[in-house]
């Protein structure tokens, strides 16, 4: 294995993984055990095709639900250390801003930007307790730094919140050794989008909005995430990489 391989590898690492029972996070928790690392993944579903992944443990946790939180991180650090953090886990509720209900606004506020903080804060203090630096990446959008194609108010808002966030986080924390980064994803080909998917009109212009005319996969996203989490991105904390076919770079 030549040295530029070993950057990419997460031997001996303990990593977490919210949202992590399909989809997007259920590809980083695969990519995460496929490079070496032990990995937890938090949900409140059980994850799909366990078998397939390497070194996968899985806890029913409600991230917006700080108590469960921190009680969570407590019993995956009795199992192994938390090096890196992947909040992945977010909802979406897609109603015209003048027609969402406040509780709708605060279901999809409290898994997505405050179950994030919380899920970083948790992270953030077992690392610095064991004096272990660390690797946080949230999971953005292309809607946290552009509008998308239909009212989600929302899910647009919080993701905006995640990129901000990440930069606080990454200047306030890099003196511990803990880098903080995200990535922005386009859509992608997974459960979460499965009602725009069976739509054919809709999956046209995503294709012809995206330079590249295709939706992203999911392992695609995993890659990113998994390079942002290795010591091959040791320099590199505070930013939000798009994975998204060039839509922002129009």
């Amino acid at each position: 294995m030549g040295s530029f391989d070993r950057l990419f590898r997460l031997d001996g690492a303990g990593a977490v993984v919210t949202g992590g029972a399909s989809g997007i996070g259920l590809a980083t928790a695969q990519a995460l055990g496929d490079a070496g690392a032990r990995v937890t993944v938090l949900d409140q579903r059980e994850p799909r095709h366990t078998q397939h992944a390497t070194g996968l443990s899985a806890m029913s946790v409600d991230i917006s639900d700080p108590s469960a939180v921190a009680a969570a991180f407590g019993q995956v650090a009795t199992h192994h250390p938390i090096d890196i953090l992947v909040n992945c886990a977010g909802i979406a509720i897609r109603k015209p801003a003048v027609d969402l209900p406040m509780e709708d606004w605060d279901k999809v506020v409290s898994v997505n930007m405050t179950g994030s903080f919380v899920c970083a804060r948790e992270a953030a203090r077992h690392m610095i307790a064991a004096g272990r630096s660390g690797a946080i990446v949230n999971v953005a959008s292309i809607m946290g730094l552009s509008g998308g194609i239909y009212p989600n108010i929302s899910y647009q808002t919080t993701k905006g919140a995640i990129v901000n966030m990440t930069r606080a986080l990454a200047i306030e924390w890099a003196p511990h050794g803990i880098r903080v980064n995200a990535v922005a994803p386009t859509y992608v080909r997974t459960p979460f989008i499965a009602a725009l998917l069976e739509q054919p009109d809709v999956v046209q212009r995503i294709e012809d909005m995206t330079p590249m005319r295709r939706i992203a996969e999911p392992e695609e996203v995993a890659a990113a995430i998994l390079f942002l989490a290795s010591p091959a991105a040791g320099m590199i904390t505070g930013h939000t990489l798009p994975v998204d076919g060039g839509y922002l770079a129009q």
